[in-house]
């Protein structure tokens, strides 16, 4: 058994020492906070009100989830070098209710971090906030294992659940909808409806006695709980490339929980969000209206034989001779194509510089307009830069990806090389800085 020891004055808890805490207890079997006597400075509170403090805001809600450093591909397609957290909670009161599950790939683990909160008790409920298969992978072991429970979801997470288990759960399910409550003695869980955040039968839960937002996947992020980042930028990745499409139906679910006092957000992947909350949700009202959240160029480029990469490094040095601002230059043949499309939302200009390619556009170009198109790009202003050797096409075909998106501004100046830069190409350059800048 791996035991961690938390010491500290703890006078009083704070919300702070209660998500080292829970971070702590996903990584160790047991926690052990020390309280420790300080005798050179005058207690807020005894040491006997310090424990009972500790003792009441850590009792109700646990961490059962796990993360998953076996995994190098999300979804088959985004890299994770820092794993996955596939997070699941429990609430222990008279009624006790398990709110979601995680991928198949952890059930075992899952199951036995449940047994071990719950230390002989039966479940009585299992919230199912999303059918997707890396949270609700383990329903049916749940079944198997509490054969008494009730699902607890609304129409359509039975009509999927059907699907992905072949059960018929009619006798065990509970259908909510918008608005609903479910008494577990002292805590009361609410749902909230929140439709292509993002598949169809998404909803979050509130509980309003520590109110505490289970968010589904909302304000989650990739990378392991043990994995000391930057939460922002795993974050980021992971809305653009996942949520990104469905901002609409994310600014609807902001809105509709504006009106809850949310002290604790708990997703289901990434830490439990316990301070700053506003900087989370100013970031995913930005990312969900799809502003640019720095003001800024990201140049996207590839080349064939390194010419476009010689004559973007010389419109790297004119753009950054020209302004102050953030200018990030980003080779899509050799990148994690979803940090790319992170890049390309977070600042405020784009440019793509791309050699032709079979009457179009070289492949990788073609991929990452596809992915900006189909991930609703929009608000955003886009200059070109094509080579061509003898019959430039790069720059039309990138100009036709460009114009399916919304509100992208194409500048007027088209940058075209043959082969190799030249003075006159730098000369168009200048011209092309200018405009991209103003």
């Amino acid at each position: 058994m791996a035991t961690a020891v938390y010491p500290g004055s703890f006078d009083p808890i704070t919300l702070g020492h209660l998500d080292i805490i829970k971070r702590t207890a996903a990584v160790f079997d047991k926690v052990i906070i020390g309280v420790l006597i300080n005798k050179s400075k005058q207690p807020l509170f005894s040491i006997e009100e310090r424990v009972d403090l500790i003792k009441e805001v850590t009792k109700d809600i646990t961490y059962v989830g796990c993360d998953d450093k076996t995994l190098d591909l999300f979804e088959s397609q985004y890299i994770i070098p820092n794993g996955i957290a596939y997070n699941a909670y429990v609430i222990m009161d008279e009624n006790i209710a398990l709110i979601d599950t995680v991928d198949k790939r952890k059930t075992d683990e899952w199951l036995e971090n449940v047994e071990k909160v719950l230390d002989g008790k039966t479940p009585k409920y299992l919230v199912v906030n999303h059918m997707e298969p890396d949270h609700s992978g383990s329903v049916d072991a749940c079944l198997k294992k509490y054969p008494e429970i009730t699902l607890v979801g609304n129409k359509k997470t039975f009509l999927f659940l059907k699907q992905f288990t072949g059960l018929d759960l009619e006798a065990t399910s509970k259908v909510v909808a918008e608005g609903d409550t479910l008494e577990l003695g002292t805590h009361t869980l609410s749902f909230v409806m929140a439709p292509m955040v993002h598949w169809p039968e998404v909803m979050v839960t509130y509980d309003s006695t520590d109110k505490v937002l289970f968010s589904a996947d909302a304000f989650g992020k990739f990378g392991a709980l043990d994995t000391d980042e930057d939460w922002a930028c795993e974050a980021r990745r992971y809305y653009f490339n996942i949520v990104g499409k469905y901002g609409v139906p994310v600014q609807g679910l902001l809105k509709k929980t504006s009106k809850l006092d949310i002290q604790i957000i708990c997703p289901t992947h990434g830490p439990v969000l316990t301070e700053n909350l506003g900087y989370y949700l100013d970031l995913y009202n930005t990312w969900s209206t799809y502003q640019a959240e720095t003001d800024g160029v990201f140049v996207a480029y590839c080349s064939i034989h390194g010419n476009t990469t010689e004559a973007v490094g010389k419109l790297e040095e004119i753009l950054k001779s020209k302004t102050d601002k953030e200018v990030v230059v980003t080779d899509l043949s050799r990148c994690d194509m979803a940090e790319a499309i992170e890049d390309a939302f977070r600042y405020s200009k784009l440019i793509v510089a791309a050699p032709s390619y079979d009457a179009g556009v070289f492949p990788v170009m073609a991929d990452f307009l596809h992915h900006l198109k189909i991930k609703a790009y929009q608000n955003r202003k886009v200059a070109i830069v094509e080579n061509g050797s003898w019959a430039p096409t790069a720059a039309r075909t990138m100009k036709g990806y460009l114009e399916e998106m919304k509100n992208v501004t194409i500048c007027d100046t088209v940058v075209t090389i043959k082969s190799k830069a030249t003075e006159d190409t730098y000369k168009e350059m200048e011209k092309l800085a200018d405009e991209i800048l103003a």
